[in-house]
């Protein structure tokens, strides 16, 4: 279900300079890095990438949802991560993402662990965002 504009709590304000191959800054000036096309896809590498920045961001957010869904459950998450990998390759109509994110919870059992990133993937907005347009794979 989508948000309507006068329950916006937060509005990210981000501008990029030259696409993939030029600068990325935020508006309050807290990001503000170079991008380049990693050496994989012909790029120098110099800088940071796009599906690096949608992973950061991914993997933070998820975080978020766990946490939000270990208080539900009554889960010790306490120690946990989650790491977001972003790959990009063509596809039918140009280029694609796929994504993984893998949690690490020590205080809980794998049945478990399972189940809470079952339950963020829910709640999680980048989830919810690419629900039905890109893959998702989830591991623990």
């Amino acid at each position: 279900m989508s948000i309507q504009h006068s329950e916006v709590l937060y509005t990210a304000v981000a501008t990029a300079e030259n696409g993939r191959d030029g600068r990325v800054a935020t508006d309050d000036g807290q990001l503000d890095v170079v991008v380049n096309p990693p050496k994989a896809m012909g790029g120098s590498g110099a800088g940071t990438n796009p599906e690096q920045l949608f992973a950061a961001g991914y993997s933070a957010c998820f975080q978020g949802a766990l946490g939000v869904v270990a208080r539900n459950e009554n889960a010790d998450i306490s120690g946990s991560t989650v790491t977001a990998e972003v790959g990009i390759g063509k596809n039918d109509d140009g280029f694609g993402l796929i994504v993984k994110i893998s949690a690490t919870i020590p205080n809980v059992d794998v049945e478990t662990a399972k189940s809470l990133i079952e339950k963020a993937h829910q709640v999680c907005p980048y989830s919810k965002a690419t629900r039905g347009n890109i893959t998702v794979e989830l591991a623990v």
